[in-house]
């Protein structure tokens, strides 16, 4: 394992975001999960959760974002993500994903980074890791 001159063992980088039901509807529009649990207050209030929640896929969205925006960046390429929901997230809630470099095999061009979204008041929702292809000659 080497250490690239862009990326170290260490770095981090996170995006936050407060997510609205009017965020949850739309992604229920545009993915086809209509779940009852996310948009249908009256189900929802049935559920263990007692309300509406965020899709849980919707919630990494923001991992991504970090992952193409900023750690590693442009011209990367998310390759494989393992993930564990640990806590349900609810429409008003602020979301706070976090990117953490673990792993550079610069030789093959590959980083594999630590993975988190916690909401506001600093809840462990997600963990997990994802692995990402990195351009073994930026400058």
């Amino acid at each position: 394992m080497s250490e690239s001159p862009h990326f170290k063992i260490g770095d981090t980088a996170s995006l936050t975001k407060t997510f609205t039901q009017q965020d949850v509807d739309s992604f229920a529009e545009l993915s086809m999960d209509k779940n009852p649990l996310h948009v249908d207050e009256e189900a929802a209030s049935k559920s263990i959760f007692g309300k509406r929640v965020i899709h849980g896929i919707l919630q990494t969205g923001l991992i991504s974002a970090v992952l193409g925006n900023q750690l590693p960046g442009p011209g990367s390429i998310y390759r494989e993500q393992q993930l564990v929901f640990k806590k349900p997230a609810f429409p008003g809630d602020t979301l706070t994903a976090k990117v953490e470099v673990i792993e550079i095999n610069e030789r093959i061009g590959i980083i594999i980074c630590r993975t988190t979204v916690k909401n506001q008041n600093g809840d462990l929702l997600i963990n997990g890791k994802a692995k990402g292809i990195i351009d073994k000659i930026k400058n």
